[in-house]
């Protein structure tokens, strides 16, 4: 006597295959927290290797920044540029209790150009510098011991945004690239505020 073949209850679908089994609500989760965890490891190491966070301290680079502000930077294949935002480290005897251990500037000049400052305004290599950054009326002095002056090489020239209230290359002169910790890429805090910075 035939036994009759015993059939799951699984529904077939065209072709004679089983219907694949939607994944456990335990397995739904699992692999969540897998995306997860993976995600905040990759935004971690990115933190510590490839970019770092600062805080803007004083009001040498207002309007665009101001104290309080929250930023990321990074140095990963960085070269300065003029315009650039970068935040250095100022040889230690610029450095007094409320000035902080790094300074957030604008790069002005890079190696090989000259700056000069005249009429309250300032040129690079003998071209007026478009400063759409600068407060309206902003007048810049000098404070140069040599003006014009010529960026070394290996160095940049840098000024705050804020000129009246700025402690910068027109006092400490040209920066070493070597004490370049970064430049800023984008704001985080405020929140209202947050995105990148020009």
């Amino acid at each position: 006597m035939e036994m009759e073949s015993i059939k799951d209850n699984e529904p077939e679908v065209p072709g004679g295959r089983k219907s694949p089994k939607s994944p456990s609500p335990l397995s739904v989760l699992f692999d969540f927290t897998e995306t997860c965890v993976t995600a905040a490891v990759i935004a971690i190491l990115i933190l510590f290797f490839v970019a770092k966070t600062g805080t803007v301290v004083g009001e040498s680079m207002m309007d665009t920044m101001h104290p309080g502000d929250r930023y990321i930077l990074t140095d990963l294949f960085y070269t300065p540029e003029q315009g650039d935002i970068i935040v250095f480290a100022p040889d230690e005897q610029y450095v007094t209790g409320n000035s902080g251990k790094l300074w957030v500037k604008r790069v002005i000049a890079t190696e090989g150009q000259t700056v000069e400052i005249r009429d309250g305004l300032v040129y690079v290599d003998n071209e007026l510098l478009d400063e759409p950054y600068l407060r309206e009326g902003t007048v810049t002095l000098p404070h140069l011991t040599e003006n014009p002056f010529e960026v070394p090489e290996g160095h940049v020239f840098v000024m705050g945004d804020n000129r009246q209230n700025s402690r910068d290359s027109r006092y400490i002169g040209s920066v070493d690239v070597r004490q370049i910790i970064g430049h800023v890429i984008f704001r985080f805090w405020p929140l209202d505020n947050a995105g990148t910075v020009d």
